[in-house]
């Protein structure tokens, strides 16, 4: 294989797509289709129901998550330890204050810690938003391909 050749392969293999589908393992959610944004610069996903509770190890808060993007049917619940508490301004400029916790995200063969703030996104396309912190020095974007490093796994029955 020629220098070129292998540049170009060895950059496509670090190239992502404008949305790719994600697992977040630590939350129990083996699949969820993201929409990556590099406009924004701290993930976000989907919760409702959000509760917190103080334990001896800190703060901690637990949710639901609707993974399917159209439907409301199918419910996860999570915790995770909160790490901080943060406003965030969205596309339209109001302002939220949001949990943000770490959890691990899984995309195509590689697995690392990001952070993620909770919000209600019943009425976004996405259940989740994966931002550009998250994907730093890892991925570039191609915002005109999706599903690059994988497609959806199918259910058993």
């Amino acid at each position: 294989m020629d220098r070129l050749a292998a540049r170009s392969r060895a950059l496509a293999e670090e190239t992502i797509g404008w949305r790719e589908w994600v697992g977040l393992p630590e939350l129990g959610i083996n699949q969820i289709k993201a929409k990556v944004d590099t406009g924004a610069r701290t993930s976000a996903i989907h919760a409702f129901k959000v509760t917190t509770e103080e334990r001896d190890d800190g703060l901690w808060v637990r949710f639901g998550m609707h993974p399917d993007q159209r439907s409301e049917e199918a419910v996860v619940w999570c915790e995770a330890r909160v790490k901080d508490s943060r406003t965030v301004r969205d596309s339209g400029g109001h302002e939220e204050e949001r949990l943000v916790i770490e959890t691990t995200l899984q995309l195509g063969p590689r697995t690392w810690p990001i952070e993620a703030t909770l919000t209600s996104r019943d009425n976004m396309g996405f259940r989740m938003l994966l931002g550009r912190t998250a994907i730093r020095g890892l991925y570039a974007v191609d915002p005109g391909r999706s599903y690059l490093l994988g497609k959806r796994k199918r259910k058993r029955s």
